[in-house]
């Protein structure tokens, strides 16, 4: 079953075909198809704390570690820890993009 994604939480309009594509561009967890499936996602729509470029808060995110402070204060980040736990790593996210 696929979860609600970040673009749809966030409701950023970055996904393909998202109303603000033209103006932003498209966000790079909406078309990381190693990240399919993750934590039941589409692409990279549930491990986008992991996908460097994406746009949070008005700003093209870094790397993980230089997103990492942001993203633990973002309500979909949490959501995906509590429902997740242990699971979602950068680590178990890697290893998950590899085998794809």
């Amino acid at each position: 079953m696929i979860k609600q994604n970040c673009w749809e939480f966030k409701k950023c309009g970055r996904e393909e075909g998202g109303i603000r594509v033209p103006e932003l561009g498209v966000c790079p967890a909406a078309v990381f198809t190693a990240g399919d499936g993750f934590c039941s996602g589409k692409n990279g729509g549930r491990a986008c704390v992991y996908i460097t470029g994406t746009f949070c808060a008005g700003v093209i995110q870094g790397t993980y570690r230089e997103k990492a402070k942001e993203c633990g204060e973002c309500d979909f980040y949490n959501l995906l820890k509590q429902e997740h736990g242990k699971d979602l790593t950068v680590m178990s996210f890697n290893r998950y993009a590899r085998k794809k």
